[in-house]
């Protein structure tokens, strides 16, 4: 069992100090996350890295923790909980902004490794079908998330997830077409590579 296992074990069972001793195990890691992600974002971005870090983690280990399976459950949650942080921001920027509407374009295929450059509406799109996704398909909507929102290469995604780097990429491609049906419908207005 590793050293975050054991502490979000403990945490689980309701010891007030283990909520501490995770933070600088984990730390590092979702910082790096976090500043890789938030690296290719427009000039005037208002979000930090620190800033992500910290309020990821203040949302995972909060006032009413949950059960947590392990490290990968953990990684995977905290990558959840960026794009949740993040989606949030996006609504905040295009409310003031761009006064509610959305407008459908087509993205060209940079926007699995460029998703930090996306516009604030067609984050929120992005984030609408990744929620009908996860109805119909939680591991590959997982994947998909660890990797556009966690800043994780497939292989590091893949290993968190406990599946083999070949399923992973195999999901990946499947969440592109899905994406593509979705955009075709009129559901989505993003065609994710």
């Amino acid at each position: 069992m590793s050293e975050v296992t054991r502490i979000l074990n403990a945490i689980e069972g309701g010891d007030a100090k283990a909520a501490d001793e995770l933070l600088p195990l984990v730390y590092e890691e979702l910082r790096l996350l976090a500043a890789r992600k938030l690296s290719h974002e427009p000039p005037g971005q208002t979000l930090q890295a620190t800033a992500l870090v910290h309020e990821a983690y203040l949302r995972l280990v909060g006032s009413d923790p949950p059960s947590w399976e392990g490290r990968a459950h953990f990684f995977g949650a905290a990558a959840e909980a960026m794009r949740r942080i993040l989606v949030d921001n996006a609504r905040r920027k295009k409310s003031l902004r761009r006064g509610g509407d959305r407008q459908r374009i087509e993205l060209d295929d940079s926007i699995v490794g460029a998703v930090q450059e996306i516009r604030p509406e067609d984050l929120l799109a992005l984030n609408d079908a990744l929620d009908r996704l996860s109805q119909q398909d939680k591991a590959a909507s997982d994947l998909i998330k660890l990797h556009l929102f966690g800043g994780l290469a497939v292989k590091q995604a893949a290993e968190i997830l406990g599946i083999s780097t070949s399923k992973a990429y195999a999901d990946l491609q499947y969440v592109k077409a899905w994406l593509r049906l979705e955009m075709a419908s009129g559901n989505a207005s993003l065609d994710p590579q």
